[in-house]
């Protein structure tokens, strides 16, 4: 998996309410119209602007708060391909993976971006590229991959069901 894009830089401490608006949490259920609000509160034209492929990468503690999916699900619906923060909370990070949304910790390549600017990221190679400089993060685990590969957990369990099922049938 590669993603390139453009940059959208944010700082530390980005909770939940501020990534997907806490007022639409009972009231927004298409996950179409929940990109439309992606980052609302904070940055008012990131939901209008972002492209397919961009890239967001923040400081420390991204996605702290609830545990709410909404606060994933938007940004991949706006066309984000991927978060590269210091660090994250947990709760988010595993949100991200669990909806195949790559959350990549490599604080070099925070303190490397520019909003604006163009970056690559590649899951396999585990590099991210700005501008000219390279910057390596570690890997996520096999089943982590396998989940970021089929898109989301619903889809790596229904496939392993399935490959399951297949070798019953076979014996």
């Amino acid at each position: 998996m590669k993603f390139s894009g453009q940059i959208w830089k944010y700082g530390d401490d980005i909770n939940t309410d501020v990534i997907f608006p806490g007022k639409y949490t009972y009231t927004l259920r298409d996950p179409k119209e929940m990109g439309k609000h992606a980052l609302e509160d904070l940055d008012p034209e990131f939901a209008s602007n972002v492209q397919n492929g961009d890239i967001i990468f923040a400081g420390k503690n991204f996605g702290n708060g609830s545990s709410r999916e909404q606060a994933v699900v938007c940004l991949k619906e706006a066309g984000v391909s991927a978060v590269v923060a210091i660090s994250f909370a947990r709760i988010w990070y595993r949100n991200a993976i669990n909806n195949g949304l790559p959350a990549i910790i490599c604080p070099e390549a925070v303190i490397a971006a520019v909003h604006g600017k163009h970056a690559t990221v590649n899951i396999e190679g585990r590099v991210i590229n700005i501008q000219d400089k390279t910057y390596s993060f570690p890997p996520f685990s096999e089943t982590a991959t396998e989940i970021l590969k089929y898109g989301s957990l619903i889809i790596y369990i229904q496939k392993k069901l399935a490959d399951i099922g297949n070798s019953k049938l076979a014996s």
